[in-house]
């Protein structure tokens, strides 16, 4: 088994935009969506699942123990369906990185007006007081919608952005769907939290 997506629940997807957050540089994309997921009462669309999930288990705030999990939410808006892909790890290799994004596309990407959003984080070595948000993408018409509220001269400031939030957008780019990578600074300390990052991407996507 690659990557199975379970479909746990029947929804018909319109204009769709999904938006990526998994764990990456100072957990700023995992800790938007997760916190978009949460306001909206966003629910479980695909469960994702694979051997190439990490051999462990996390323990839960109620003491018990759960598999790690990826999974697609959905949450209706403005009549727009909005998809989150959110969970506890990333794909463990770079074929399986692939793989994954691929079986995303496979399921989502013949969708009629999808767009994809992905974040991340860009690493300094100080926390950053008035954390900038930078975007880049596979198309420049999806680019300038997002031109008003980040910076597009990302060139030189970002060097490859390695895993989901950016392999998802390049093989998006192959579909001819259009996809986007906002990323916010945040401090590139493996413990550090960016929560003001996230909160700055949070102000970009609420202008969407």
């Amino acid at each position: 088994m690659s990557w199975e997506m379970k479909k746990v629940a029947k929804v018909d997807l319109k204009n769709p935009m999904l938006i990526e957050g998994l764990p990456g540089v100072g957990n700023v994309g995992k800790i938007a969506v997760d916190f978009l997921i949460e306001k909206l009462n966003a629910k479980p669309l695909y469960e994702m699942l694979s051997y190439e999930l990490p051999h462990c288990v996390f323990v839960n705030e109620e003491n018990m123990i759960e598999l790690p999990m990826i999974d697609v939410y959905y949450a209706n808006i403005k009549g727009r369906t909005v998809l989150f892909l959110a969970g506890d790890i990333e794909p463990t290799s770079e074929k399986s990185c692939y793989e994954f994004c691929h079986a995303i596309l496979d399921k989502v990407g013949s969708t009629k007006g999808l767009e994809i959003v992905t974040l991340g984080g860009i690493a300094l070595p100080a926390v950053p007081k008035n954390p900038k948000v930078y975007c880049t993408g596979n198309s420049k018409k999806i680019m300038q919608k997002f031109a008003a509220t980040t910076d597009t001269q990302i060139h030189g400031v970002v060097g490859p952005i390695i895993g989901v939030s950016g392999v998802l957008p390049g093989l998006a780019g192959k579909r001819s769907i259009p996809s986007v990578a906002l990323l916010a600074e945040t401090f590139g300390h493996p413990q550090y939290l960016g929560i003001t990052g996230a909160k700055e991407i949070l102000k970009v996507l609420q202008k969407e």
